[in-house]
């Protein structure tokens, strides 16, 4: 399986997603060269699917995290955290953005997860772009993180897949403009080099097209029975899917700045591709002494917290 672990913990109903006048986000202050594109230079980013009573614990318990990812927003409708924080009171959710924003983390919706098949199930890439631009701005949220993962369609190889990417992107960043708005997206790690079982160039083709407004990928370094060790996460990835470790991608075309290393929280957080947190800080430095400065990705809350990512960070940050 290539995709996040899902879990669902709780039966939620699918909300309706209207249209409202934007809300604009607080800024991260810590700003980098890339700060044209307001984003951070590092970015250090925990998805949130697991139930938590309130929607987000306290911001001291992300310390270290610059994002938080509410998952996730789907075809038919909020589910999970992302309901659970639409559900939120709006003066609750005012005090947890100021607190969260005062931490320096920004607070973003994911969109789809393993279980979303927005391509193979023939929905609107515009529509559902703009229902789901529409939920970040009536909920106060910083932007959105595209977890697109229709294996089918990207399996297939005609390029419907790639095409729909950019269309929901473009749409998306229509609405959601730079310097106000995260858009990031979560691409599997083989989808980011040729190969001859995306015919269609999968996140090449679609780096080629809608890339600059994009901020940045966390890309998803497991499940794939590769990335880990070091030398597989960062050199040389071999296997099934060769050119595809952290240094090789931008061969392809993809900026190194652009990539932040996504791993479980724990092994029972994917099939396979944990990494102790130890151990992924000893990789982590050694990218970053390369010349890397990406950050680290993390599935999921609360099975990583502020400790877990200060030992990923392996001292480099």
């Amino acid at each position: 399986m290539f995709s996040f672990t899902r879990m669902i913990t709780s039966v939620t109903a699918a909300l309706a997603l209207a249209s409202i006048n934007s809300v604009l986000a607080a800024p991260t202050p810590d700003m980098s060269p890339l700060a044209a594109r307001g984003v951070p230079t590092s970015r250090f980013v925990i998805y949130s699917d697991n139930w938590v009573t309130g929607a987000l614990p306290a911001a001291t318990a992300l310390a270290g995290y610059n994002v938080v990812a509410l998952s996730f927003l789907t075809l038919k409708g909020a589910v999970d955290q992302a309901s659970n924080w639409a559900s939120l009171p709006a003066a609750t959710k005012a005090a947890k953005k100021d607190e969260y924003a005062k931490a320096g983390i920004s607070i973003v919706a994911s969109a789809f997860g393993a279980t979303d098949t927005p391509t193979t199930s023939n929905a609107d890439p515009v529509g559902t772009a703009n229902t789901m631009a529409a939920f970040v701005k009536s909920n106060s949220l910083d932007g959105i993180d595209v977890d697109y993962e229709d294996l089918a369609a990207m399996n297939r190889g005609d390029g419907a897949a790639e095409k729909w990417v950019t269309s929901f992107t473009q749409t998306l960043r229509g609405t959601l403009p730079k310097r106000q708005f995260i858009l990031t997206h979560a691409p599997l790690a083989p989808w980011l080099a040729p190969n001859n079982q995306f015919k269609a160039g999968a996140y090449v083709t679609i780096h080629k097209n809608v890339g600059s407004l994009i901020d940045w990928y966390n890309v998803q370094f497991y499940n794939q029975g590769l990335y880990t060790t070091c030398d597989g996460l960062i050199n040389t990835s071999g296997g099934a899917f060769p050119g595809t470790a952290l240094l090789e991608i931008p061969k392809n075309g993809i900026p190194l700045d652009m990539l932040v290393i996504g791993k479980p929280a724990t092994a029972a957080d994917a099939s396979n591709g944990f990494m102790d947190p130890a151990t992924l800080g000893t990789c982590v430095k050694e990218a970053k002494s390369k010349g890397w400065n990406g950050g680290v990705m993390v599935w999921q809350y609360p099975h990583a917290d502020a400790s877990w990512i200060a030992s990923a960070k392996g001292g480099a940050f």
